[in-house]
């Protein structure tokens, strides 16, 4: 009896350590809301919004984006007529990153 309950014991333990580790193992999350792939823009301006999960760093186009305690971001952005190239990359705390593009046009 003794050692059914070690087990059991061991194996929710062990069980609870990879639930709360899991994040560490997960690596960067990062989803594009808007906008769109291949969306057009007539005025130029464009609001860039999405989430960024188990990220240290969040960047588009180079330049550092801030993000709110559940991960949500949004940024807004003037282009010239032309086509443009988003580029965002989320960096977790490891160095491991993900990123994300998305095409646009201005007419």
């Amino acid at each position: 009896m003794t050692r059914f309950l070690i087990t059991v014991t061991l194996v929710l333990l062990v069980g609870y350590g990879l639930v709360e580790a899991w994040p560490l193992w997960a690596g960067p999350s990062l989803s594009i809301v808007s906008p769109a792939e291949d969306a057009s823009f007539s005025g130029g301006i464009v609001d860039i919004r999405g989430k960024a999960t188990r990220t240290a760093l969040l960047m588009l186009n180079g330049a550092p984006i801030l993000r709110d305690q559940n991960g949500d971001f949004s940024s807004t952005m003037t282009f010239s007529r032309g086509g443009s190239i988003l580029t965002l990359v989320a960096t977790d705390r490891f160095g491991r990153s993900v990123s994300a593009t998305r095409s646009i046009f201005v007419p």
